[in-house]
């Protein structure tokens, strides 16, 4: 109570705060995938792709799919002689071994008479089910 001008004046009382819910501590989720996995892409000469296919094989690959291509090089940009045949080799490969193959390939790719190519990875960005993941990452 306050007094205004020799009246009293009873104060208006504040709504009582309300309570909020404390946010509970969320518990750590166990790890199923400890191997990130992703998607390398290879683009080769045709007549290369099975060796390329099975160098790969080297670096627990469980899964490739390899498509026929086109390249779009034509004599206008002074590619007399390059085949535009190519194969496009899609494998699933885990994070870990990504440097070895990526490496490897860089030096057949630098090496080989005709076996120029390019690849470079994807990331998943999520599976669904744990036996495909098991599978494809070598995981038991």
């Amino acid at each position: 109570m306050a007094t205004v001008n020799n009246k009293t004046v009873k104060r208006a009382s504040k709504p009582a705060p309300k309570s909020k819910k404390r946010a509970q501590p969320k518990t750590p989720v166990k790890n199923i995938a400890p191997y990130k996995l992703l998607l390398l892409i290879t683009v080769v000469p045709r007549n290369k792709a099975d060796f390329f296919l099975d160098l790969l094989q080297g670096f627990e690959v469980n899964m490739q799919l390899q498509l026929s291509a086109f390249g779009t090089a034509t004599k206008i940009f002074g590619f007399f002689d390059s085949d535009r045949e190519k194969q496009v080799l899609f494998s699933v490969i885990r994070e870990d071994n990504v440097p070895a193959a990526t490496a490897l390939l860089e030096e057949k790719f630098n090496s080989l008479r005709g076996g120029k190519g390019i690849a470079f990875t994807v990331p998943f960005s999520s599976m669904s089910g744990v036996a495909a993941y098991q599978f494809l990452s070598n995981k038991r």
